[in-house]
């Protein structure tokens, strides 16, 4: 065929492919308006969750305890304390005051996103009032033994003195009520054991100071990303009004509410970092290789478009975004530029005429690199992480949306000429300037100082899977959330133990049984208290035994009384039945308790017993084994948990990226045969470095390192492919340079994070993309003269 039936026939390719490739560019015009759409709704109110626990896997193996755990989160998650220090318990209630009063004029101007309860003296009287039909049923352990060995006769002889003798501690009803004085004692044995450490006023005496602890409650979701100190301002102002009364106050603060919107805020502030900064970075290449504003705008509106059909996907199908899946996503700006970085590369030199037999060019190469980057994030998803599973499909969707927009829409808005830079024919010529390995005695010579530098750093690695080293919250809220807790004798809710049982009635004879043992302890001092249902609510059949055993000895004691005072004396009457589970749920003197009750959890009913002040970890094992024996009953450590499981996916995701390894070379010898270890050694070498790295560094090796590497994998040894299909062709080195340096620039931005995770594995991508890039050229294969079809395209 000649040179002009040649051209001809590709003229009229052209206009065939160009007439079918409108239909393909409307209807990805019809989805990213369907996009937007979803985008408008989806940011009046954004489903975006900060919580670190939404993250980690649930126990498929034991659903009861999962389905524990998730409702301890979210009892927690609403809760909020502030406590106030004075020197004397009048200056603490007017810094309460002051305080209230402060947060009452914040939300009358704009309501606040929670509310303070109301003050702990009234708790007490609405539980007093509440409890005394039932004071009969209600006895503390001492009190059962007491009675049940006592002398009728001294108990007539002390209960005579004390009602005519000097006042001694304050009665809680009227002497007929409760003539033993048992009702006073009940309560203070509960302050003591389930963590009530406030006085009757509500005040606490502690450290030469007088403490009001203000619980409040979060109207809403705690997890919400807005970017704004809204509780922490509040908070503030209140602060410093209570301190015009009180100049030497101090306030402490805690709850998980802080810790979300400190998470919030500090996401506002890297998703702007690293999203707008890798942003900016791309657009920079971009503008220095090609020196034109409509590459600029083309490319970055591919990356807008990719980033929001990601979020709306991952939205659709999970319900709700995770905040560490924004941030990880905003990274995603350094890959999705690929598709327009190469578009463009290619573009120069090429005629707007041929920019059709262009896209056809170029299509294979871009659908396998599309292929590789997204086999590479969906391998996060093999792990059962639900926050790895939404990073994994945001990226991927961000991906094919950044594709889809290059291809369908850049031959129709990229109609002018693209000219070659200085700074992209400087990138272009200096392949030719990078050496290619042979196998030579100074080659050898570095080969083994390399290995040896590697050697030791891969012997100084070490591994970190503690769950609490995934934690990053401000110190400063750290050491309040601490001080707090040991002041009011806060549980940790990682570690507790779950009571089941057939029913109700069951399930709180199990916790009877259990908190006997605790009690132990706690007279010991090796726990500082317990909180149990149990204590609140007693089992009907120990009701019934304390019923009869206060009626059997009051009942003596008020006859003896009766003849030496020559008066009849009648025992007061008390309520017919006893206190039961749905009247004491419904009732407000349960609220501070009513998170450990479970309730139903599929065949079984479940409650968790909370321990305070667990101490060193030999106590921690003591703490245990009173499990032991025990029917039901059953210690959990979520924590440790939880460090074994990403011990145990480190260990599983390690094999896998050996086993996708060989896979990969497999592949690569099925289609380069002997240049395949030259495509595939770079990423290996890269993979090998980073962690050798990452011990030099001190840096502990923990699943998201692992994770990293697996990326690493995918992305890689996409830089040796594209320099064995297009060996030597500078536009194409070029490319690569670009698109690898804003990938290089965008996951290297996540090592800023302060978030854990994330800076691990953004380091790990920082320095495994820098050495594949600098090593890919080294193993290159030898050039190749330009095909028949890329003299036509330069035509």
């Amino acid at each position: 065929m000649t040179e002009a039936g040649s051209a001809v026939s590709l003229s009229e390719r052209d206009r065939q492919w160009r007439a079918r490739w409108r239909w393909v560019a409307v209807a990805w015009l019809l989805m990213v308006l369907a996009i937007g759409a979803h985008q408008w709704r989806f940011w009046q109110h954004p489903p975006i969750d900060s919580d670190i626990l939404a993250m980690l896997p649930r126990d498929a193996s034991d659903v009861l305890l999962s389905d524990a755990t998730e409702h301890i989160a979210d009892a927690s998650a609403r809760q909020l304390v502030v406590m106030l220090g004075a020197a004397d318990a009048a200056q603490a209630r007017a810094a309460e005051a002051a305080f209230r009063a402060s947060l009452q004029r914040d939300d009358a101007r704009q309501p606040l996103p929670f509310q303070a309860s109301g003050q702990a003296e009234d708790w007490f009287d609405q539980a007093r009032t509440f409890y005394a039909p039932y004071r009969d049923r209600l006895l503390t352990a001492g009190q059962r033994e007491q009675l049940q060995q006592a002398d009728i006769g001294a108990l007539t002889e002390s209960t005579l003195a004390a009602l005519y003798g000097p006042m001694g501690a304050p009665r809680l009803t009227q002497w007929r009520q409760d003539p033993l004085g048992l009702w006073p004692q009940w309560w203070q044995s509960r302050a003591t054991g389930s963590g009530l450490n406030i006085g009757e006023d509500g005040v606490i005496q502690a450290e030469g100071r007088y403490w009001i602890a203000l619980p409040m409650e979060m109207r809403g979701s705690a997890f919400r990303l807005d970017g704004e100190r809204i509780i922490d301002d509040a908070l503030d102002r209140a602060s410093a009004a209570a301190r015009v009364v009180a100049p030497q106050l101090s306030v402490l603060r805690a709850g998980v509410p802080l810790h979300a919107e400190a998470a919030a805020v500090q996401a506002n502030r890297e998703i702007n970092t690293i999203g707008w900064g890798s942003l900016a970075a791309v657009l920079l290449l971009v503008f220095l290789s090609f020196r034109s504003l409509r590459p600029i705008v083309l490319v970055a509106g591919s990356l807008i478009i990719g980033c929001a059909a990601a979020l709306s996907v991952t939205a659709l199908v999970f319900g709700q975004v995770h905040l560490l899946t924004l941030i990880f996503g905003a990274s995603l700006v350094g890959v999705a530029e690929d598709y327009g970085i190469h578009w463009f590369a290619s573009r120069q030199g090429v005629a707007a005429e041929g920019r059709w037999r262009l896209l056809r060019h170029l299509l294979p190469g871009l659908w396998i690199a599309l292929l590789t980057s997204a086999l590479a994030y969906l391998a996060l998803g093999l792990a059962p992480f639900p926050g790895l599973r939404q990073m994994a499909l945001f990226s991927v969707v961000g991906l094919a949306a950044a594709f889809l927009t290059v291809i369908c829409w850049f031959p129709w808005l990229d109609g002018g000429q693209v000219r070659s830079t200085r700074f992209s024919q400087a990138i272009g010529r200096s392949l030719d300037r990078w050496p290619r390995l042979q196998w030579q005695r100074p080659v050898a010579w570095v080969a083994v100082a390399i290995t040896v530098i590697a050697g030791f750093g891969l012997l100084r690695v070490t591994s970190n899977d503690d769950l609490r080293s995934l934690q990053s919250s401000p110190p400063a809220l750290m050491a309040q959330q601490i001080e707090v807790g040991r002041l009011l004798g806060m549980p940790s809710p990682a570690q507790f133990f779950l009571v089941r049982g057939d029913d109700a009635e069951q399930v709180l004879q199990r916790e009877e049984a259990l908190v006997k043992r605790l009690r132990q302890l706690q007279d010991q001092h090796r726990i500082g208290g317990y909180r149990a249902i149990s204590d609140w609510l007693p089992s009907q059949q120990q009701q019934h035994a304390d019923a009869a055993l206060t009626q059997q000895v009051e009942s003596a004691v008020l006859s003896q009384l009766g003849q030496l005072m020559d008066e009849p004396l009648q025992r007061a009457g008390f309520a017919d039945q006893d206190l039961a589970l749905p009247a004491w749920l419904a009732s407000p003197v349960s609220a501070p308790f009513r998170h450990l009750w479970l309730g139903q959890l599929g065949d079984q009913v479940a409650s968790v017993v909370l321990i305070d002040d667990l101490g060193t970890p030999a106590g921690l094992n003591q703490v245990q084994a009173q499990a032991d024996g025990l029917a039901g009953v059953r210690w959990v450590d979520r924590t440790a948990d939880f460090t074994r499981l990403l011990r145990h996916y480190r260990h599983l995701m390690s094999g896998l990226l050996f086993a996708g390894a060989l896979l990969v070379f497999a592949v690569l010898w099925w289609r380069y045969r002997r240049l395949a270890w030259r495509v595939m050694l770079p990423t290996l070498l890269a993979c090998v470095l980073t962690v050798a790295a990452l011990g030099w560094l001190g840096q502990p090796l923990q699943l998201f390192n692992v994770l990293a590497l697996t990326l690493l994998l995918g992305m890689g040894i996409d830089y040796g492919i594209f320099l064995a299909e297009h060996r030597g062709d500078p536009t194409a080195w070029m490319a690569v340079c670009i698109g690898a340096a804003s990938t290089w620039l965008s996951f290297g931005l996540l090592a800023l994070s302060a978030t854990p995770a994330l800076r691990a594995f953004g380091l790990t991508l920082l320095l495994g993309i820098g050495l594949v890039w600098f090593i890919s050229p080294f193993f290159r294969p030898a050039a190749s003269p330009p095909s028949p079809e890329q003299e036509i395209l330069k035509e």
